[in-house]
């Protein structure tokens, strides 16, 4: 096979795959700053047929996959969050707003409980991502 910009087959036609595949997975090197950890060479393989090498980081070849996917998720959900600021802060108002609908009459103190677990569920959601993001 002819790795370069399409993945080509023995007869020479453009190979397409029906999801992305990592083709192949090399060790470089060892880590300096981290002991017990390795940087790898991914060769990846798109839809479309091209392909792609990219490193990844980790303390074997499948714990540098993992994290090389879970770097794609977050950056896939990072871009969808910064170009539709109108759905996050509808899911914001959901969230803060939902206490409100729930409750027929507002004097009761359970309305101030529901206030207080819609933030409490912000608080744990916004920390639950930035462990997503910066995990070790």
């Amino acid at each position: 096979m002819v790795y370069g910009m399409k993945m080509m087959n023995k007869m020479g036609k453009k190979t397409k795959y029906n999801r992305r595949r990592a083709l192949n997975c090399t060790l470089t090197d060892k880590s300096v700053n981290n002991p017990g950890y390795f940087k790898y060479d991914v060769t990846i393989g798109e839809k479309d047929g091209t392909v792609h090498t990219q490193p990844a980081y980790g303390k074997d070849m499948q714990d540098a996959l993992s994290r090389l996917i879970n770097k794609e998720r977050t950056v896939k959900v990072e871009r969808k969050a910064t170009n539709n600021p109108f759905l996050v802060f509808l899911l914001w108002l959901a969230l803060m707003g939902w206490p409100a609908l729930l409750m027929d009459t507002h004097d009761q103190p359970s309305f101030i409980f529901y206030g207080f677990a819609g933030v409490f569920t912000l608080v744990c959601a916004g920390m639950w991502w930035n462990n997503y993001v910066n995990k070790k």
